[in-house]
């Protein structure tokens, strides 16, 4: 069994993802959702604490890990899908019935991808969202910087998808789980993909999939108030931790 600690975030979208994407092939790992109520200061627990420090979701811990030992706690949302990946023997890119080479150079491939999302994707998605929805300051500077940057990484990604399926190839990976919440994460600032016809193709074909519709359904179920506008006390938790509170 995995203790997912989840809100219905982005990165806490990535997990269910994989997930909810093994269950509908029929590889399910045994899993439950223990709710973290971000807004409420549920990542400053110290029981949670222990699991992750950086006061972050999502975490795991996997209390059958395929060592027999103890159980296992993971935390950072690309750690968790390289482990979920690994422990599953799925969405690695891998064709079925590659040799080793073409098995090696598809988890370079992913892996370079993956950590693409987590290195520039999602922090400057992040940003953009942050300036254009939450600051209580109109920066002008700031929206323009993270609009730019958003839109050149959105470019990177639309010439990586120009002659291939998914991120890697053909085979849906663990990068294209990690990417695609990040691509146009903000109702109230959404980016424009108009330009990105590989980005759009590839958006529409993964939302169709029913292992995403699941693990979006998700949102609702975990937090009905999702689409409600964050209170100034929620702000404070989200936004204004520093070295004190860490």
């Amino acid at each position: 069994m995995i203790d997912l600690y989840y809100w219905p975030t982005p990165n806490g979208h990535k997990i269910t993802l994989f997930l909810e994407e093994l269950v509908e092939q029929g590889h399910g790992l045994d899993y439950r959702i223990k709710p973290l109520d971000i807004g409420k200061g549920a990542q400053f627990e110290a029981d949670f604490l222990r699991i992750s420090p950086n006061n972050r979701m999502p975490a795991i811990v996997d209390h059958a890990p395929v060592d027999g030992g103890a159980p296992i706690s993971v935390f950072e949302s690309g750690a968790i899908l390289l482990y979920l990946a690994n422990k599953s023997g799925r969405f690695l890119g891998i064709p079925d019935g590659a040799d080793k080479q073409t098995a090696l150079r598809q988890r370079i491939l992913v892996n370079e991808w993956l950590f693409w999302q987590m290195a520039g994707l999602g922090p400057m998605t992040g940003q953009y969202g942050h300036f254009h929805v939450y600051a209580p300051d109109d920066i002008a500077y700031a929206k323009e910087r993270y609009r730019k940057e958003a839109e050149r990484l959105l470019g990177v990604l639309d010439t990586q998808l120009g002659d291939r399926d998914f991120i890697a190839g053909s085979e849906y990976s663990i990068a294209d789980m990690a990417c695609y919440p990040w691509i146009s994460p903000y109702q109230k600032a959404p980016l424009d993909l108009a330009p990105f016809a590989n980005v759009r193709r590839w958006e529409a074909a993964i939302r169709a999939r029913p292992g995403t519709q699941r693990a979006y359904a998700l949102t609702k179920q975990v937090n009905p108030d999702a689409a409600k506008p964050l209170t100034d006390d929620q702000k404070r938790l989200l936004f204004g931790q520093g070295a004190r509170q860490a």
